[in-house]
């Protein structure tokens, strides 16, 4: 969500999907409030000039829970890249769940994808499972563009383990920043509004498109 904003910031154009199909949070995160029509074909929701999609937007209740089994998240995520609407774009940020679960899969089968890019936290099996999604990732033939650790306390354990383990370059730290939280629950986006936080990703981005 964050990396998309900073490339809108940029001057690129940029789209967002959700790809936690069961789980989606992303308009959580940004306090979008939109039901999708369901005609065809499907029309992400745009916001500051990013093109946005997520599961939520076609469930009238964020509580309610989405039981659904491999064929169908699979058969969701291809309605989002084949049959919407997403225009011109320089940058389809997809966001994953974790794990090797059957979006990820999906995703891998139907796009020619640039890379991964794995995020983790300082604990240990947060990176053990990290590093599943990145083996698989590389098994598939998908490269690794590097590796970011979220919720930092200033000694990235977690992200020096998983980008040792995947030989993909370690991207940088976001930092345990108590403003970052309490934002995203507000349903504002960190790095808008925080500069600390904005600087930290513009210099994780400046490597990503390098």
């Amino acid at each position: 969500m964050n990396i998309a904003f900073t490339l809108k910031n940029k001057g690129y154009k940029v789209g967002l999907l959700d790809a936690d199909i069961d789980c989606p949070n992303v308009c959580m995160f940004l306090g979008i409030k939109y039901e999708a029509s369901g005609e065809y074909p499907i029309k992400p929701f745009d916001m500051d000039g990013i093109k946005i999609l997520s599961t939520a937007m076609f469930v009238d209740d964020n509580k309610k829970p989405i039981i659904w089994r491999g064929p169908m998240i699979g058969k969701m995520v291809s309605e989002f890249l084949e049959n919407t609407e997403w225009g011109e774009l320089d940058y389809l940020i997809i966001d994953l769940p974790p794990g090797t679960s059957d979006a990820p899969l999906s995703i891998i089968q139907l796009l020619d994808l640039k890379g991964f890019i794995i995020v983790t936290t300082p604990q240990h099996i947060p990176a053990i499972n990290a590093i599943r999604s990145g083996m698989m990732a590389k098994r598939l033939g998908v490269s690794i563009l590097g590796v970011i650790e979220n919720m930092s306390n200033n000694d990235p354990r977690g992200g020096i383990e998983v980008s040792d383990a995947l030989e993909a370059p370690f991207l940088g730290s976001i930092k345990n920043n108590s403003d970052f939280g309490e934002m995203s629950d507000r349903g504002i986006v960190p790095v808008m509004k925080n500069e600390e936080i904005k600087e930290e990703y513009i210099k994780i981005v400046k490597q990503i498109i390098g």
